[in-house]
């Protein structure tokens, strides 16, 4: 009995200590874009809310968009070998503007793979040069 008990003490703190040691960062673009004023946020506020852009682009003098994407998979949709055909993720980016230190433009999309499924659909597109 005291060794069954030992035993269970140690895993739950094994687990307890690795679960300590998950460090993803979770992106919640959406509330947080909306945390963005026009006109009053600052390049700080935009490293606070969102942190690092995954890419940025100089549009001209002191002008720069910073881009920020995130992919939502569902639990079924990240199973191996099941996965890719049980739904489609769901991407989101925002790209926010900024001119000299100021928060002009946040733009934020939201689409998955199969937003443009319809496409396959009509044999019209396959070949418009029979005409």
């Amino acid at each position: 009995m005291v060794l069954k008990t030992k035993y269970l003490l140690l895993v739950l703190v094994v687990l307890v200590a690795v679960s300590g040691c998950y460090t993803k960062q979770v992106r919640h673009l959406a509330s947080d874009v909306a945390l963005l004023k026009i006109g009053e946020s600052t390049e700080e506020d935009v490293l606070i809310f969102l942190g690092e852009p995954d890419a940025q682009q100089e549009v001209s003098a002191g002008v720069e968009k910073w881009m920020y994407s995130d992919m939502r998979m569902s639990l079924l949709e990240k199973a191996p070998l099941i996965g890719k055909h049980v739904g489609s993720p769901e991407y989101r980016q925002a790209v926010v503007t900024i001119k000299d230190n100021i928060v002009t433009e946040v733009v934020y999309s939201s689409s998955d793979a199969d937003d443009l499924s319809w496409t396959k659909d009509y044999s019209w597109q396959k070949n418009r040069s029979d005409g």
